[in-house]
């Protein structure tokens, strides 16, 4: 066995703690420059009239609800509706309610 006695332990001064909690606070601020992507502004941040023509629905809660409501509108109008999705192939659109019986009466139980 040793014949020294066990050394207590010395105390940490105010400096210490300081260096650690700005060593601590350095490496937090390099994480965050680095490893935080910068995005570009949103839409909802810019001005109407300064956005692209297929953003400008984007700018402001009035315009977001005025194209929402363009767009129910249409999709309403599409599926009441016959018309062609695509003439090349031969790929039309038929009204919703028209194109559930087709699919009942080709794929339900047969009399």
């Amino acid at each position: 066995m040793s014949d020294q006695p066990a050394s207590s332990p010395r105390p940490v001064g105010p400096a210490a703690v300081l260096a650690i909690f700005a060593g601590f606070a350095l490496f937090f601020a390099l994480a965050w420059v680095a490893y935080v992507p910068h995005r570009p502004a949103s839409p909802q941040d810019s001005a109407a009239e300064k956005l692209p023509a297929d953003q400008a629905w984007k700018a402001t809660p009035q315009t977001r609800k005025a194209y929402l409501l363009e767009l129910r509108a249409r999709q309403d109008q599409q599926l009441s509706s016959y018309g062609w999705v695509d003439e090349k192939a031969g790929a039309v659109r038929l009204p919703i309610e028209r194109a559930m019986d087709l699919v009942v009466r080709q794929y339900g139980p047969k009399p």
